[in-house]
């Protein structure tokens, strides 16, 4: 099998050095030339074909395993390099991409012709976004400036938030890794349709509904984020299949803090009797009480960038560690804590206990 090269990026480089510079540039033409790179985002890693090429889009469902109805997104270093790929592109969009861009949010638009079917998962509409991060606006601009990316991760698998857990999954299967060290944010975009009557929510990220709704009025959230979804085809990339999770079973447990701790005690004591290995994903204020094999701190309650951060890598590590049934922590389902259990939900397959 071959080998992924890896190319070191210095973390949060806003100016390049001739090396760093030079490994983008054959990044950018590994991709021009139809081959895939992973690469960092402020959200996640994303992994990088031609968006332009189907052949290249179905080369990223390969390497995922992913099923070719999940639309990929597409990401743009400019604005400008919209109309090339949107047929209309409405003022909510201008608007957005006003206050949000170059940032963690997807706009779901009208595709013009020059965008495969491939990329969209047979859609009409195409996924567009215009990344913050450095490293992915240069390696954009160096591969034609349509990179399909979507998280650099197995279908189903916890998103990578380091160059380590991408060569954990696709080693072998790719072509290139630009490490640029642990992301920021550590979840994936926010997407909105905006091809609806009312701009709507099809899955939560850093800008929250709330901080949409500010700029445009009305935003509503498609039902299916918290709950378990209807089986149609997905409008947007995390939406139909199970996503983000660990090998382990994983069950989240919902309620008072102090009735939390005593069902999940209760319950990793008899898993252990089985014969199974436990884990806990908790908050600082809680990780005391809990007695599973394995325990893993997101950080304080209140500090939610914290926990949507450590969220994937706690998922990972609980897999390093071979552990076999994991409890965590819900969470609010209002601004930014929308997204973490909305992730929180995929990966359990929304098993949920309320005590």
């Amino acid at each position: 099998m071959r080998k992924t090269i890896t190319e070191q990026i210095r973390q949060d480089a806003t100016t390049f050095t001739p090396g760093e510079e030079a490994a983008i540039r054959r990044a950018g033409d590994l991709i021009c030339g139809g081959g895939l790179v992973a690469f960092p985002t402020e959200t996640v890693y994303g992994l990088g074909g031609d968006a332009l090429n189907a052949d290249s889009s179905r080369k990223i469902y390969a390497a995922k395993g992913r099923p070719s109805d999940n639309p990929l997104i597409v990401h743009i270093c400019r604005f400008s390099d919209m109309e090339r790929i949107v047929s209309r592109i409405p003022e909510t969009a201008v608007q957005i991409a006003d206050a949000f861009w170059p940032g963690p949010l997807t706009m779901i638009l009208p595709k013009s012709k020059a965008v495969p079917d491939e990329t969209t998962g047979g859609l009409d509409t195409v996924a567009v976004r215009l990344p913050s991060h450095p490293v992915a606006r240069r390696l954009i601009e160096y591969s034609g400036g349509y990179v399909a990316a979507p998280s650099a991760n197995r279908s189903g698998r916890p998103s990578p938030t380091s160059a380590r857990y991408v060569l954990e999954d696709m080693d072998g299967r790719i072509d290139m890794v630009l490490d640029g060290g642990t992301v920021g944010i550590g979840l994936e975009s926010t997407v909105v349709d905006l091809t609806c009557e009312t701009p709507q929510i099809l899955r939560p990220g850093y800008v929250t509904q709330e901080m949409l709704a500010a700029l445009l009025g009305r935003v509503d959230t498609d039902v299916t984020i918290l709950r378990d979804d209807s089986g149609q085809a997905p409008r947007a990339p995390g939406m139909k299949y199970r996503h983000y999770a660990p090998k382990a079973d994983m069950v989240i447990v919902e309620g008072e803090a102090g009735r939390v701790a005593d069902y999940i005690n209760r319950h990793t004591a008899q898993d252990k009797a089985r014969g199974e290995k436990t884990g806990v994903i908790g908050t600082r204020e809680n990780l005391d009480r809990y007695r599973a094999d394995v325990v893993k701190c997101l950080g304080g309650r209140k500090d939610e960038e914290s926990i949507a951060r450590n969220l994937y890598g706690a998922l990972r590590q609980m897999d390093e560690e071979e552990v076999t049934k994991i409890y965590s922590e819900g969470f609010t389902s209002e601004g930014f804590g929308q997204a973490i259990m909305n992730r929180l939900l995929k990966a359990a397959g929304h098993r949920v206990v309320r005590v």
